[in-house]
């Protein structure tokens, strides 16, 4: 059985945190029928596990997340983890009672197996050859982690978007392993407007020509169709009432139009600068997998219906939406509740307001504290 890494103690969170990387040469059966190994999946811990190894949260992390939830690698990190205000002590993820774990997902690029991973069969990179996979396989992944850390129930497990995704997998494959789910601006599947989303952004990739079928490793990667399917994609994450506010329809850097073709407005040039960025940071096959994995994303096909599959949830269940979500509204997240109440599971749904959009379960935080870190204390009081 291995020791999990600790983090640094850190007045301000869980200060300095390192990846660990395990890797097991027995492959994973996939969906699709076809298995995938040897596998690798990247993770970090913060906090301590108990003696009853009891007290563990499993975060998952969203389409361009990653295993770095908390905390830096070093001192020179320019930015914390994507969820670092909600880890630590004190925090709602709080390090002093909880280990939490976040793993990054099968299929990424951050660390775990995915498209830029080497094929044993040919030694070169998967590419387009990498075997598709689904959400259900991304948590049979994350369970033999679990189970490497000797862990056989999670307090919770926690997730937003595709990480609710998740963790509503985690709650109906694996119901005893599970103690609570918090769902964060999710859905039980994925609807016909975000496939539609999803695809144009795989066309975007998949049209540049630098994509080269997949292989392009060792070459110039299609980072304009990259670019395209993050601008589409993040605009979908925000709502028409921030870019209003944030951009409306100044123009950057002129008081007067230029009266040409040229990107002029500062709303071109902040979708400019956050396709450049994300360039710098993920792989154009992983976006490919990734959402299609989201697309596959439909529980109540899997089972029948959506109250068939929140019968089988034994985990206490937290929904938090916002009003400004166009994405995953708060009607998706409304009828996951309805199904476990007519189940006679113990749920709560809270609709908070924001004008932020689909992003508001990353960056509306202080509104989600203090019901977080309720929901926690009660299944730390049931359970620990």
């Amino acid at each position: 059985m291995m020791t999990a890494l600790q983090t640094e103690a850190h007045p301000d969170g869980v200060g300095i945190v390192q990846r660990q990387y395990l890797t097991w040469t027995e492959a994973l059966p996939l969906e699709s029928g076809q298995r995938l190994g040897p596998l690798t999946i990247a993770f970090e811990t913060y906090g301590r596990l108990n003696q009853a190894r009891s007290n563990a949260i499993l975060l998952l992390h969203a389409l361009s997340g990653d295993a770095h939830a908390a905390g830096r690698h070093s001192p020179a990190d320019r930015k914390p983890g994507w969820w670092d205000s909600m880890v630590g002590p004190g925090r709602p993820f709080d390090t002093s009672r909880y280990f939490v774990i976040c793993s990054n997902v099968i299929g990424g690029c951050m660390g775990s197996t995915g498209p830029a991973s080497r094929d044993p069969r040919t030694g070169q990179p998967y590419g387009a050859r990498f075997p598709v996979v689904t959400i259900g396989d991304m948590v049979r992944a994350q369970t033999r982690l679990i189970d490497a850390l000797g862990i056989e129930q999670l307090l919770a497990v926690a997730g937003g978007s595709m990480g609710g995704f998740q963790a509503l997998e985690w709650a109906t494959a694996y119901p005893g392993r599970v103690g609570g789910a918090l769902l964060l601006a999710t859905s039980a599947r994925s609807a016909a407007q975000t496939i539609a989303w999803n695809s144009i952004g795989r066309r975007a990739i998949m049209s540049d020509p630098r994509w080269r079928g997949g292989d392009y490793y060792g070459h110039e990667p299609p980072s304009d169709g990259l670019a395209v399917a993050r601008m589409i994609g993040h605009v979908t994450y925000l709502s028409e009432i921030s870019l209003e506010e944030k951009f409306g329809r100044r123009l950057q850097g002129a008081r007067e139009p230029a009266f040409s073709l040229e990107r002029e407005f500062a709303i071109e040039s902040y979708l400019d600068y956050q396709g450049a960025s994300f360039n710098a940071r993920f792989d154009a096959n992983s976006y490919l997998y990734i959402t299609k994995a989201m697309d596959y994303w439909d529980l109540p096909a899997r089972y029948g219906s959506l109250e068939a599959a929140m019968a089988r949830v034994q985990a206490r269940t937290l929904l938090i939406s916002f009003t400004s979500d166009w994405l995953y509204p708060t009607a998706e997240s409304r009828a996951i509740a309805d199904a476990l109440t007519r189940q006679g599971r113990p749920v709560e749904h809270v609709e908070l307001p924001s004008t932020a959009g689909h992003d508001a379960f990353l960056v509306d935080e202080a509104a989600q504290r203090p019901i977080i870190t309720a929901f926690l204390d009660e299944l730390a009081t049931t359970l620990l």
